[in-house]
């Protein structure tokens, strides 16, 4: 019998952890503490953790921050650091290193569109969140153990959807309420699904390159998006866009990750959205109403 990987995952608990462990729980052998458990911003309990364990790959999928209802701080800021340095710290106590990484690297003071990873260190961004994710980034161009998955925009199950786009307008949808956008804009969108896909490739080949980007060169606007949840609705609901132009635009440049995994085929939104009205039609009766209605 072949031995499985051993996978060290932090970030279990959370909407792409959830995801990894329920797809690919089968193939792998993962390691998951929960935070009660295993306090990653204490580096003595993290050291002596790896050095028990010893993984053959640690996906490190957990943070802090970074969620529109989030307040940053550079408290938030400092602690993320401290995780991500107590893992490479430890590095020889496992094998490979895979980090997910964000499109907030490129600096969210500006129009993020199209971009190549060629384009990362153009810009030092500002908020706590991006220049949390932008340090590590620096620090894995010079790692020779560690693949950077830099994520854009991503939806799925298991995300938090008082707060996510898509999963907050289905939801709506389904309680006969508004359409609800901020502002519009341009976005790269990627079921987590896919992203499972992604991940499982990398975690079999460290690939060519040390830092790719996530995106799907299906580049919508948040109002289409708006549009397809309230025709996939069939019901006549408002849409209610609360100011009017574009915020800055948040795509990229897939070329990379296309070219090391050939053939690769994204879902679509529409068939992303059928599935996505299945799953909460089954579970809106257990929502708040009032967490769907947060702004």
């Amino acid at each position: 019998m072949v031995k499985k990987l051993k996978i060290f995952l932090t970030g279990g608990n959370g909407f792409i952890g959830k995801n990894i462990l329920e797809q690919l729980g089968g193939k792998y052998d993962f390691i998951a503490p929960r935070s009660v458990d295993l306090d990653l911003t204490d580096t003595d309990k993290v050291s002596d953790f790896l050095k028990n364990i010893r993984p053959d790959l640690v996906i490190h999928a957990a943070n802090l921050g970074g969620k529109r209802k989030d307040v940053e701080t550079e408290k938030i800021f400092v602690l993320n650091l401290r995780m991500f340095f107590n893992i490479v710290h430890n590095r020889k106590y496992f094998g490979r290193m895979i980090m997910l990484g964000s499109g907030a690297e490129y600096d969210k003071r500006f129009d993020i569109a199209d971009v190549k990873e060629s384009n990362f260190d153009e810009r030092v961004p500002t908020d706590q969140y991006g220049f949390y994710k932008y340090i590590c980034a620096k620090y894995v161009e010079q790692s020779d153990f560690i693949t950077h998955l830099r994520i854009f925009g991503m939806y799925g199950k298991h995300e938090d959807y008082s707060v996510r786009f898509i999963s907050n307008n289905i939801c709506r949808a389904l309680l006969n309420l508004p359409i609800s956008i901020n502002q519009n804009a341009f976005f790269e969108m990627v079921l987590v699904d896919d992203f499972v896909k992604i991940l499982n490739y990398f975690i079999n080949y460290p690939g060519k390159e040390k830092l790719y980007n996530i995106g799907n060169n299906q580049r919508i606007s948040l109002l289409d998006i708006g549009k397809k949840i309230l025709e996939k609705s069939g019901k006549d609901l408002p849409i209610l866009l609360k100011k009017e132009g574009f915020n800055k635009e948040y795509t990229c440049n897939n070329e990379r990750l296309i070219k090391e995994i050939s053939n690769f085929k994204f879902t679509s939104v529409e068939k992303s959205l059928d599935e996505l009205f299945a799953y909460y039609s089954k579970k809106i009766v257990d929502f708040k109403k009032e967490d769907i209605l947060f702004d």
